[in-house]
């Protein structure tokens, strides 16, 4: 999720409108809601000083509002709570296991990661079981989605393919 984005996010979670967000940030009041269109469109990224005055204001970590940076612990857990707030993502524990759980009801894209993890889980399980190597294992992984066989979405042949098919069909009999 960008930076736009995640500022949206948070200014609705708190109830302020676009100017009462900029000029608590320290914008004009002529161009504060402008500004923060901007930045939420994301037609324009704050410089790192406004992005703190922004978090200081939404009442959030600098973190919480950029890209994720998943090479440090901090920028993945960030990266988390955003999954947990676009996709439903739950933390719980069980058997005395910290999970990663995806709540479907949350709506069509909690829904959509599900099915992108049982996918996932699909080929770990299979390459656990010994049914495939851990080359095909990461063929998989990092071709994905091309290689997804666990996909609904069945691709329509074009037509002259199609036609060509039925052809050599013809005349093989």
């Amino acid at each position: 999720m960008a930076i736009g984005e995640r500022i949206h996010f948070f200014r609705k979670k708190q109830g302020l409108k676009l100017k009462q967000l900029g000029q608590a940030a320290g914008f004009p009041e002529s161009n504060a809601d402008v500004r923060m269109a901007q930045y939420e469109s994301g037609s324009r990224t704050p410089k790192a000083d406004i992005t703190n005055r922004l978090a200081q204001v939404l009442d959030v970590s600098p973190q919480a509002l950029t890209v994720p940076d998943i090479d440090s612990y901090t920028g993945l857990m960030h990266t988390l709570f955003t999954l947990e707030d676009t996709y439903g993502l739950k933390v719980t524990e069980i058997n005395g296991q910290i999970v990663l759980l995806v709540d479907v009801r949350q709506g069509k894209d909690a829904a959509e990661l599900y099915r992108m993890l049982c996918a996932w889980q699909e080929q770990a399980a299979k390459l656990e079981a010994g049914e495939i190597t851990k080359e095909d294992y990461d063929r998989w992984r990092y071709h994905y989605p091309e290689l997804d066989v666990t996909q609904l979405r069945a691709k329509v042949l074009s037509q002259g393919l199609s036609e060509l098919m039925m052809d050599n069909l013809h005349n093989d009999e």
